[in-house]
Parts: structure tokens; C-alpha cells; sequence
């Protein structure tokens, strides 16, 4: 064979390679993308059920669940009237804010009755009474009538005096730090979130507590040891 002819059958060899490497090229692209293809529809049918599966774990976690009241406190909620007590839902709780009464001597059960009869247009979520006794008038998730435009966002507590000066009995005191802490632990506040009646508007309630700066704050720190002490595990 002459050298003409072997160099045109080395390249006529060399084509056929080559048409077969492009052969071989083609159907490995082919293969791929069709396993590419298959992968993809299954992923289009687990994001199509992933939405439905987070909306039922959605719809499980938002479930309210009731509060816990504690024991110590006398739980007497009063009827829906549209006035006293009228339903509204409380959205978030910024502060605890507190009031006195205002009728000296009375008692925390009188002053629940009032609330709860057809001349009221107030109220208060709880009440602290002469003997330490507290009285649940509000749900913790409804507006009470208390705190004016701060109904919205916070807790009102009314507390029952045996004199004008609005100072409160050892037992009236001791029952407000225990309930003002527990309020605290519920919602996550802490004593810049415990506020007077005086502090919204300026009217003169708590009666002591405006009179007596000193011992609001003084008061202040006796809630802030006892929920240390109560709730964070220090002593």
C-alpha cells in the first residue's frame, strides 16, 4: 500500500471516531437531561404539598391556649354588658397600671358588684382587697374599662384603701407585689413596665403613690426582689 493511501485511511478512520464520539456525546446529553427532567417534576410535586403541610403546622401552633389563673385568685368575671366590660380583645400587653379605688373602706367584692351591675361604665381585670384578697373582674385577653386610652395595651389593677390617703394595708400590699410580679412573669415585663393611673393622664391614682414619689419607687423594688426571688431562681 502505497503512503498516499495509508494517510487517507488514517483519516478516513479518524472521521468515523470522531462521528461516533459526537454519537456517544449526543446520547449522554440526552440521558442527562432527561433523568434532569424527571428530578425536576418530582420537586415541582414536594413544593406543591410543602405549602399545605407548614399551613397545618401553622394552624396547630396558633391555637389559643387558656391562661392558667392561680389559685389565690377568686375568679368572678363579669357578664358582657357593652359598658363594664365590653368584649374588645386586647391585641398585646405593654403595662401593668395601677389604681386605688377611690371609696375608702370598701371591699374588694363590693366594688366587683359594682362593676358588674347596670350603673357602671368601669372596671378593672383585677381587684385587691382590704384582707389580701384579689378578684378577677376581666378575662386577661379583653380591654377593661380602667386606664383610658391605654385600655387597649395593658392590665388595670384597683386596689381597696381604708382612708383618704389612699395607703394600702399590709395585706392589700403584700397581695398587689404578688400579683404585679405573676402579671410580670406572664407577659414578659419588668418594673418599667409597672405604671400609675397618674402616669396616663395625670389624675391624682394611686392616691398614695403620687403623694408619695418615694414610696412608688420603693414599691417598685419590693416587685422587682420578689420576682428575682419568685421567678428567676435568685436569691
Amino acid at each position: 500500500m502505497s503512503e498516499l493511501s495509508k494517510r487517507k485511511r488514517r483519516r478516513k478512520v479518524r472521521k468515523i471516531r470522531a462521528v461516533l464520539a459526537v454519537t456517544v456525546l449526543t446520547a449522554g446529553i440526552l440521558l442527562l437531561a432527561g433523568i434532569f427532567k424527571h428530578l425536576s417534576a418530582s420537586s415541582d410535586v414536594e413544593i406543591k404539598e410543602s405549602p399545605v403541610e407548614n399551613h397545618q403546622v401553622l394552624e396547630t401552633t396558633e391555637k389559643e391556649t387558656a391562661l392558667q389563673i392561680p389559685s389565690w385568685i377568686d375568679k368572678q368575671i363579669i357578664k358582657k354588658d357593652g359598658k363594664s366590660r365590653r368584649g374588645i380583645k386586647l391585641k398585646e400587653v405593654k403595662d401593668v397600671v395601677i389604681h386605688y379605688v377611690g371609696n375608702s373602706g370598701t371591699t374588694a367584692q363590693q366594688n366587683h358588684d359594682f362593676y358588674a351591675g347596670d350603673d357602671s361604665d368601669v372596671s378593672s381585670h383585677f381587684i385587691v382587697g382590704l384582707d389580701g384578697e384579689i378578684i378577677q373582674c376581666i378575662p386577661l385577653d379583653e380591654h377593661s374599662e380602667a386606664s383610658n386610652w391605654r385600655n387597649r395595651d395593658s392590665i388595670s389593677i384597683e386596689v381597696c384603701h381604708m382612708d383618704e390617703t389612699g395607703e394600702f394595708g399590709k395585706k392589700t400590699y403584700k397581695s398587689l407585689v404578688k400579683l404585679v410580679t405573676w402579671l410580670e412573669s406572664v407577659y414578659g415585663l419588668d418594673e418599667e413596665h409597672v405604671i400609675r393611673h397618674y402616669d396616663i393622664t395625670e389624675k391624682e391614682c394611686p392616691k398614695y403613690f403620687v403623694d408619695h414619689e418615694d414610696e412608688w419607687e420603693l414599691f417598685k423594688e419590693k416587685v422587682r426582689d420578689y420576682r428575682i426571688k419568685k421567678y428567676t431562681g435568685n436569691k
